[in-house]
Formats: structure tokens, C-alpha cells, sequence
């Protein structure tokens, strides 16, 4: 078994001799003499691959002992990959078929056999190509409504609730990483950084700019802080699959417990930095200008999705440790509760809107870059791109408190893109 053997990275090749005898793998996708093998990782961190036969499908994925990303000299523990495991199975439970089945998991191999998508895209790149996907928006705010409110105080017990806390408390590796790459290296001179060199008069006064390292610090307390729910932990649109009738979110290693505006504030944000790249990415017509604006509808609908669904959650769920029925409801005081769910919607929107700006600044001047912007091969281009995104990060991480509406969001956006959008 592989278990028993030492821990060995996985190419196409030797998977097949070493998952081979493997039920879960005969089971989906038939004996191994008739396997076809590709390695499609494009990560940062893992080796992924689609193992094809006569009975069907299957993905394989196998965490590596380093950040792939940079390569052995950044050496990280195999851990992450039962932080994934656990998080995979903890979200498809509060939303089930929003997350890829799982087959096996051998944590000493750090190998997971799941459910191979099809024929899902990865949605940022289904944006990049100028998709739409008519079901994506509500089927993402439902899942970050369920997921979102069924593992916090607000719906799980002392004792639940403790005990998953204590599990994701020890993936200090993967959750360290998002402390230092989201909130603090892109804001001063780190060797992990990277940026077009035409932004470097931007980057200077960026890693000047007070008012934004206070904000990127309040929100890294936010962050480390307030364990309110468990969280993916890295959602944006390259951690989504989608397709015409179904939308699949994956890559989970990063979950953790925080903020419930972090994920929201994520994929948010990744969505509007995908508008600021369409004029990058093709002809600036009528027809790219109908696509943005179908990408800020999607934002849109998402959270107003999240509040729709949140709010059912909170009238019909609200069963846990902060649940607060005996002080309002059981009271003939309904209003009390609507008071409180009121002042919890806020709160998250606040938070994701500076999140939003925070993910931004990372994406452009961090470790991880986003495609959207590294694809833009005319330099000029590209850094105009890059700069009114960045110039919308500053005002949502600094400003966030002045936006009451995902709304005024659309206005800032469209504002400095100088388009009614």
C-alpha cells in the first residue's frame, strides 16, 4: 500500500504503478493497463493530474513538500494536505455538490483521488476567453451564505465548534503565508515581491502611503483576530470551476478559521480586477464593454445572493452558541433579531470591501500575480490596468467604511475606468 511506502512525489509515469491496484482508482476509472495520464497542475503548491480510462475519470492531487511556486528552497510540510482534506469535507456538508467528491485520501502520501470536473473550466480563465455562466453568481452566494453561517457560533454548538477550531488551529504553516503574502510583504521591499517595472513609481508611493499600511494592518488583525467561521481560505477565480449549469469550488489548503468577509472580500475582488484587465485582454468595444459589465453583475448578484440566503440561515438556523433566540424571539421580540442580523450583514460587507482592496494590492504587487494582468504582454498597457485596480484597492481598504452598497462598488469601478458601466 502506499501508506507503508516513503513518502515519493508522483509523476505520470509512476502513478500508474503506484495507485494502480488502488480500488478507489479502479473503481472510477478502470484497470490501470488503460490509463491516460496528464499532469494539469498550474498552482502554486501542488502536483494535480487527470488520470482517464474505460469506466471514467479522476483527479489526482499530491501536495509536494515545497511551494512549487518557488521551488525546494521553500520547503513547507505535507500537513496542508489533511487541512485540505478536512476543509473539503466540512464545506460540502454545509453545501452538498458545491465542493469535488472525494475517493481516497492517504495523508502520509499526501495524495488525494477526487472527483475529476467536467466539462468545468477554471472560471478565471473562463473570464479571460469572455464566458458567461448564467448559474455561477447564485450558486456561489448560496455556497458562501451555507458555508459561511453553518460553521460559525451563529449555527454550530460549544462543542462542534470548539473541536473544529482546534483542528484548523494547527495549519499555521498555510495560514502564516496568507498573514505575510496578503497583508504585509506587498505593502514594503520583500524579496518574495514582484511588479511591472512600469508601476514602480506607483509602488513607491504605495509603500509610503500611511493611511493604507494602518488600513492593511487593522485588517491583518481582523484577520488573525475574529474567528468567526471556517473559511476556505484562498476563494478567487482560480480556485472556481465552472460550467454552464454547475460552478465547483476547490483547493481548500488554505482553510482556516476568520473573518467571514475574508473569502467574500477574495473572490470579490478578483472578479473586479478582472474588469480592470478586459481593455487588456481585447478590443475595447461595445461588446467587451457589455462583458464588463456582466462581470460587475455577477459581483453584484453574488453578495446580494449571500444577503438573501444569509438572511434565510439566520431566521431558520440560528441554533448555535451566538444563536440569541432566547433574548429576542422567544422574548415576542423579532425585531431584536432582525436588529442583530442587520448589524452581522453590515459587518461582513465592511469587512470584505477592505479585504477586497488588500487582495487587490497583493495580486498585483505580492508573490502570486493573476494572469489577467501577466497576459497583457504591451507593458504601458498592462500597467495602466494594473494602476486604476490598485488605485480602487486603496480606496476600498482605506475607505471601506464609506460604502453602504456593493453599488457605490460599480460607481468607483466605473469611475476610474471612464465608462458607464
Amino acid at each position: 500500500m502506499l501508506t507503508h511506502s516513503p513518502y515519493e512525489p508522483l509523476d505520470a509515469d509512476s502513478l500508474v504503478d503506484r495507485l494502480g491496484a488502488l480500488p478507489a482508482m479502479m473503481e472510477r476509472v478502470g484497470p490501470a493497463a488503460h490509463w491516460r495520464v496528464r499532469e494539469v497542475g498550474d498552482g502554486n503548491l501542488n502536483l494535480v493530474f487527470i488520470v482517464e480510462g474505460r469506466a471514467g475519470s479522476a483527479v489526482v492531487k499530491q501536495a509536494l513538500p515545497y511551494a512549487r511556486v518557488v521551488g525546494e528552497s521553500w520547503p513547507m510540510s505535507l500537513d496542508r494536505s489533511f487541512f485540505e482534506h478536512e476543509a473539503l469535507l466540512r464545506l460540502d456538508s454545509r453545501d452538498p455538490g458545491r465542493l469535488p467528491a472525494i475517493y481516497h485520501f492517504d495523508r502520509h502520501q499526501a495524495i488525494q483521488v477526487m472527483e475529476h470536473l467536467w466539462p468545468h473550466v477554471i472560471l478565471r480563465k473562463g473570464l479571460m476567453a469572455g464566458e458567461r455562466f448564467p448559474l455561477m453568481a447564485g450558486q456561489l452566494g448560496r455556497y458562501l451564505a451555507r458555508t459561511l453561517f453553518r460553521g460559525s457560533d451563529w449555527a454550530m454548538d460549544t462543542t462542534r465548534r470548539k473541536a473544529d477550531l482546534a483542528v484548523f488551529a494547527g495549519n499555521v504553516e498555510l495560514c502564516g503565508i496568507t498573514e505575510d503574502l496578503f497583508f504585509t510583504d506587498p505593502f514594503h521591499e520583500c524579496a518574495r515581491n514582484s511588479h511591472n517595472p512600469a508601476l514602480d513609481h506607483a509602488v513607491a508611493a504605495i509603500r509610503a502611503d500611511r493611511d493604507l499600511k494602518l488600513a492593511a494592518l487593522e485588517l491583518k488583525a481582523r484577520f488573525c483576530g475574529t474567528a468567526q467561521t471556517l473559511l476556505h481560505g484562498d476563494l478567487h477565480t482560480g480556485s472556481i470551476m465552472v460550467c454552464q449549469e454547475d460552478t465547483r469550488v476547490i483547493d481548500a489548503e488554505f482553510a482556516t478559521y476568520g473573518p467571514m468577509g475574508f473569502d467574500i472580500g477574495s473572490l470579490l475582488a478578483n472578479l473586479w480586477m478582472a474588469v480592470f484587465a478586459q481593455p487588456g485582454l481585447r478590443p475595447d468595444d461595445g461588446e467587451t464593454r457589455a462583458y464588463r459589465r456582466w462581470i460587475l453583475d455577477t459581483a453584484e448578484t453574488i453578495w446580494n445572493v449571500f444577503v438573501e440566503e444569509f438572511t434565510r440561515l439566520w431566521r431558520c438556523e440560528r441554533n448555535g452558541i451566538l444563536g440569541g433566540r432566547e433574548l429576542f424571539e422567544d422574548q415576542a421580540d423579532p425585531v431584536g433579531g432582525e436588529l442583530a442580523l442587520n448589524a452581522m450583514i453590515d459587518g461582513i460587507w465592511h469587512d470584505a470591501v477592505g479585504f477586497s482592496g488588500i487582495e487587490i494590492h497583493r495580486r498585483i504587487l505580492g508573490l502570486a500575480h493573476i494572469p489577467e494582468f501577466e497576459s497583457i504582454t504591451d507593458a504601458a498597457l498592462r500597467a495602466g490596468c494594473e494602476h486604476r485596480a490598485l488605485r480602487a484597492g486603496r480606496v476600498l481598504a482605506v475607505e471601506r467604511g464609506r460604502f453602504a452598497t456593493i453599488g457605490q462598488v460599480r460607481t468607483l469601478i466605473a469611475r476610474l475606468e471612464g465608462d458607464d458601466l
